[in-house]
């Protein structure tokens, strides 16, 4: 590709003038204590980028039919038009005012044309031209950064050499001897703040014989104006803190002094203890000739014209309390609080000093809240087509806020649609590829309550973990030709937060009860016939699912996914706990409760996800993932109607599954696996699993304005857990002297649309490595061979980011 574009294009050099050069590469060079990315961060000039294709090929190719002449040729005649038809409307104010609109966006689009290209030349990147001083800019900008490292001396050089006019620069890097601190003192003007320093100096980020740091350096007065604003130090800035660096008392040495100021107008620095709180529940409201209503709890003031929130509740989310002493980090932990509620659209907190006597060391706090619109309507409709049939869906969400008085969100949502299906049972191959509707009905209740829901008392301790409680029922209902199935689901949350970045949630309640009221017979059939057929048809047994499970995640991203990041989640579940308590005799293996027949499994589920965002420039980043799982049966239950007949089973959406848009992308989802297990090629269905173990490596570029690329490799696979007397297939269950041949492996190119609200995802995959395959495993030779297999590039649409 990149050949093709070099041959349509014209040569770079004819972009250049007289005497201009191109600048082709740059290295640095003798870096060997410090990391390498920060210097190659302080270049002024770069070459053209030539992955995944080569910009300047690009924006050549776009050069060839770049004409500036005829654009200004048309600009010109655009204003002209435009003051022709604006004068013709004489004083018509809104054909005039309209006229005047689309001239400003016809010349904007015009003037952007010719002073950045056409839209392939935009797409690409203009030549880099040579600039020496630039050069020279960026030698001494890594001088100043080595000194600022420690590395006093430094010795930065270049050289650019030329040939047939393409310049390579190299940067030749002596580092020389780093600095370490021998000496730390501190002069500290306050007795009292010197005492606070001297007590958290084991949380003080400089220290003796660690090396010199300029940026340590500025993160400790960070650091100390934080503590001491935690403190009362309400007016205390960083700029009361110098430090003084000495070089010249042993060689490679540095003596640093630590010196804190006191005010200038004072002897010392003022402690602030907050005298008075108010808290404003309607701020920004204004009723005039009306005052606000005053309800006091715990000395605090909740000032509002309607007394709409429990004060209660808000006082436990409120840390700023009277007679104690001011904390910055309080002050935010309250606005974190009550942003957390989901219940006010704006929360601040601002600090006066009593008029008059500004040495008096009190503060008032007033906390002012805008309260969220009460109700919030979500109304989607859409369509699909799939199997040949158009299918219609909707979705109707309602959010109330502050539901019952408490600042609870209740949400109510309502679901329906029809939509295609291929038929999976029929007469002949005519009548299964026959798309039919199917009908999808769905309903679900969510209350969250901002509070630990327990039948004891809790303190304020909590309060420092944004403690929820979350409550929710759903309803599913499907229809199809083979079967009708109903799910009824309850979960019972306790949901805090350690920090903005790690969350937990226990569930000490998940029951759902699986229910397929009607099932044909020519489907079970067919499940039957297949090698994976009793899972699947378990999937459609009468199954009661109580279970207790618990998450951590860690997540110091953002929604876009642009930051040098970690993931981690791990989750843990133990399906029917307890389940002689509420099976008949007792029995761990009987699976009647009361006179039903009504499957309860008891089983376990865990799962490990690790995410590793690596930022590379602003807009590159190379991301990779570790997923792992298992899910298996503790005990042995009755395998459907089938008396005496026992086997380990697990509900089957506990199982676990690979493949799809999130997965291994070269598969259908849920389809790869189990293990090398060869089926036969109409083999369409799920492939559940027990044990998972899948990756992906990911590297992600700018391509154009808000278009993003992506190249992309996936391994993976699942396997069954082989049991005593168990009748897996040969090659679906795991073992360790095999198991490394039967990860699947799969490559691809991806685009991704960030329209910054939302992410459009597209990615084109295709099988490298295929554990299931005949003859040889390594099967991209095939791909396009439908004789040969399945071998195809494999859509996949999403919304997001894949991890």
């Amino acid at each position: 590709m990149a050949t093709a574009l070099q041959l349509t294009g014209c040569s770079p050099m004819r972009l250049l003038g007289p005497k201009q050069r191109l600048l082709t590469a740059v290295r640095i060079d003798g870096v060997r204590q410090l990391e390498r990315e920060p210097l190659d961060a302080l270049l002024r000039q770069r070459p053209n980028r030539r992955f995944p294709v080569p910009q300047l090929a690009i924006y050549n190719l776009g050069y060839t039919f770049y004409n500036p002449e005829g654009l200004q040729r048309k600009l010109a005649a655009t204003q002209t038009t435009f003051q022709q038809r604006i004068a013709a409307a004489g004083t018509d104010s809104v054909a005039v005012g309209k006229l005047l609109q689309k001239r400003e966006r016809q010349v904007q689009r015009l003037q952007r044309k010719l002073d950045k290209g056409n839209a392939i030349m935009r797409i690409g990147e203009p030549p880099v031209i040579y600039d020496s001083t630039l050069t020279a800019a960026t030698a001494e900008q890594m001088r100043i950064y080595l000194r600022s490292k420690g590395f006093f001396r430094e010795h930065v050089a270049y050289a650019d050499t030329t040939k047939d006019r393409r310049v390579t620069v190299t940067y030749r890097v002596h580092e020389g001897p780093r600095f370490q601190v021998s000496q730390l003192h501190y002069d500290v003007a306050d007795s009292a703040v010197a005492r606070l320093i001297r007590a958290d100096t084991a949380q003080a980020l400089l220290r003796v014989g660690r090396p010199y740091d300029e940026s340590l350096i500025g993160q400790e007065r960070t650091r100390l104006e934080t503590m001491l604003k935690n403190q009362g130090y309400y007016d205390f800035k960083a700029q009361y803190i110098t430090l003084e660096a000495d070089t010249s008392f042993e060689p490679t040495t540095v003596r640093l002094l630590v010196q804190v100021a006191n005010p200038a107008d004072a002897d010392r620095h003022q402690v602030y203890t907050v005298r008075n709180v108010s808290f404003v529940t309607d701020a920004g409201l204004n009723r005039f000739g009306l005052r606000r209503d005053t309800v006091q709890r715990n000395n605090v003031n909740y000032l509002a014209y309607n007394h709409r929130f429990s004060t209660r509740i808000l006082d436990r989310k409120l840390l700023v309390r009277p007679g104690e002493r001011y904390s910055l980090q309080n002050t935010i932990q309250t606005q974190r609080q009550l942003a957390g509620l989901d219940v006010f659209r704006y929360a601040a907190i601002n600090y006066q000093k009593p008029a008059g006597d500004s040495t008096a060391g009190v503060l008032d706090a007033v906390v002012n809240v805008t309260p969220l619109k009460r109700f919030q309507e979500t109304l989607e409709l859409g369509g699909t087509y799939v199997a040949g049939r158009p299918g219609p869906f909707g979705n109707f969400r309602v959010r109330v806020r502050n539901a019952f008085g408490g600042a609870e969100v209740l949400e109510l949502g309502l679901r329906a649609g029809l939509e295609g299906q291929f038929a999976l049972t029929g007469t002949g191959p005519e009548d299964s590829r026959r798309g039919r509707l199917t009908t999808q009905l769905g309903a679900n209740v969510n209350l969250t309550l901002p509070q630990f829901l327990v039948p004891w008392r809790t303190n304020r301790f909590f309060t420092n973990y944004s403690p929820r409680t979350r409550l929710t029922t759903s309803y599913n209902y499907v229809d199809r030709q083979e079967y009708t199935r109903t799910n009824l689901e309850a979960t019972y949350d306790y949901i805090w937060q350690r920090n903005a970045y790690h969350q937990f949630i226990l569930t000490p309640l998940d029951i759902s009860l699986v229910n397929s009221s009607r099932l044909d017979p020519t489907f079970t059939r067919k499940l039957l016939e297949l090698s994976n057929g009793q899972a699947l048809l378990r999937a459609f047994q009468s199954v009661l699912a109580p279970s207790i499970n618990g998450t951590s995640l860690y997540n110091d991203n953002d929604f876009t996914e642009t930051r040098d990041a970690r993931y981690l989640r791990l989750f843990a579940e133990l399906g029917g706990p307890l389940r002689k308590l509420y099976t008949n005799n007792g029995n761990s293996s009987d699976h009647q409760v009361g006179r039903s027949n009504v499957a309860v499994y008891n089983f376990v589920r865990l799962n490990a996800d690790y995410r590793r965002y690596h930022k590379l420039s602003t807009h590159q980043f190379f991301v990779w993932r570790l997923n792992g799982g298992l899910a298996t049966a503790l005990t042995r239950t009755r395998a459907g109607d089938q008396a005496g007949t026992e086997a380990y089973i697990i509900p089957y959406d506990r199982y676990v599954f690979a493949g799809g848009g999130s997965s291994v992308r070269a598969w259908l989802p849920r389809r790869l696996g189990t293990g090398s297990r060869s089926r036969a090629s109409n083999d369409i269905l799920e492939q559940p699993g027990e044990l998972l173990l899948e990756g992906s490596l990911e590297y992600r570029f700018p391509i154009y304005d808000f278009v993003y690329g992506a190249a992309f490799t996936d391994f993976g696979n699942v396997w069954t857990i082989k049991r005593n007397g168990s009748n897996n297939p040969p090659g679906s269950d795991f073992a360790f002297n095999r198991f490394y041949r039967e990860i699947a492996v799969g490559s691809g190119l991806g685009l991704r649309f960030d329209f910054t609200f939302l992410i459009v995802r597209i990615d084109l995959a295709a099988k490298v490595y295929d554990p299931t395959a005949e003859g040889s495993r390594f099967v991209l030779p095939r791909l396009g061979k439908y004789g040969e297999g399945n071998y195809r590039i494999q859509p996949n649409i999403g919304i997001g980011y894949p991890f």
